[in-house]
């Protein structure tokens, strides 16, 4: 007799409406353009993803110095470019089609918006992600200042500003990480200007709510994601702030933990915004093998959020 295992399946989870435009864009492009495409950097943070497009003919770089043929179309990744990029293909004259989230193009715009307006800015988000390195690259050197921790908030001083200040995020952060950072900034300068609507994307929120809402019932959770997928982090962390001790990330080269499966009456599972939800699939499929397995779906949000793929390609 196979012993019985609840699962909680949270929902939403996996594929946010930026994630399937970028992808899409890269399919598109080698339809309309052939094979092969290049991508600078990976479309979105997930091997799978990018194994497959691969096949399908994209070529994927780190720099536009990589690109081997200039008669070729270039893709910018999902997380945004610095405006050195689109600025280096005009002069080598190579095409290319922006993939950026609209939700971090919002993000762009808004950098350069306070900036026209006087305002000193700061922005909270992790170091070295391509999101962040693409957001101070909207603006001349210097005029962001990166904000990673709450200790990183309180060293800050008054003085250390001229002008007034401004706030933005990373779109994909700790919602309650952010919020103990955010409160930190207004104490210390009431007078801080946030965004009109928060920078933190919809799709993070939802699979963040959904995560809380389970973590706790859970002997263990598990996230399905990269380890250079920001929001599948995020997600584990979650977890663990909710209540499951025992979270862990499901990256494409983690071995399925059996053991610790078989000494548990109850799972939950996730998946960031960019791993596709047959990962999830082949995941379930493999726990059902040693057990008797019941699902429950918690829902804490409908999402039919869709973006518009950019011109030259409709």
């Amino acid at each position: 007799m196979k012993k019985e295992l609840k699962i909680y399946l949270a929902s939403p989870r996996g594929f946010c409406a930026g994630v399937k435009r970028a992808i899409e864009i890269v399919e598109k492009s080698i339809n309309k353009y052939g094979s092969p495409v290049y991508v600078r950097h990976e479309i979105v943070h997930n091997k799978q993803v990018v194994e497959e497009l691969k096949q399908k003919g994209a070529i994927f770089v780190d720099e536009l110095s990589d690109v081997k043929d200039g008669n070729r179309p270039v893709i910018f990744s999902a997380h945004g470019v610095p405006k050195s990029v689109p600025k280096e293909a005009k002069l080598k004259n190579l095409s290319y089609v922006d993939a950026t989230c609209p939700l971090v193009s919002k993000v762009h715009r808004e950098s350069e918006q306070l900036n026209k307006n006087g305002f000193e800015i700061l922005l909270i988000g992790h170091k070295n992600h391509p999101e962040v390195i693409g957001t101070m690259g909207q603006l001349p050197n210097g005029s962001i200042k990166l904000i990673e921790t709450i200790k990183d908030a309180e060293a800050l001083k008054s003085s250390d500003f001229k002008k007034p200040l401004a706030y933005i995020t990373q779109t994909t952060l700790s919602v309650d990480d952010t919020a103990e950072i955010i409160d930190c900034l207004k104490k210390k300068f009431p007078k801080i200007k946030g965004p009109i609507k928060e920078d933190i994307c919809y799709a993070t929120t939802n699979r963040q709510s959904a995560v809380k809402k389970i973590a706790s019932k859970c002997d263990m959770f598990f996230v399905v994601g990269s380890r250079n997928s920001s929001n599948s982090v995020r997600l584990v962390e979650v977890a663990k702030k909710a209540g499951c001790k025992n979270s862990q990330l499901m990256h494409s080269e983690k071995e399925i933990p059996f053991s610790e499966i078989d000494n548990s009456n109850t799972i939950g599972i996730s998946s960031g915004a960019s791993a596709p939800e047959k990962l999830v699939q082949t995941l379930l499929d493999n726990i059902k093998k040693d057990r008797k397995v019941s699902i429950e779906e918690v829902i804490v949000a409908e999402e039919k959020v869709v973006f518009k793929l950019p011109k030259e390609l409709n």
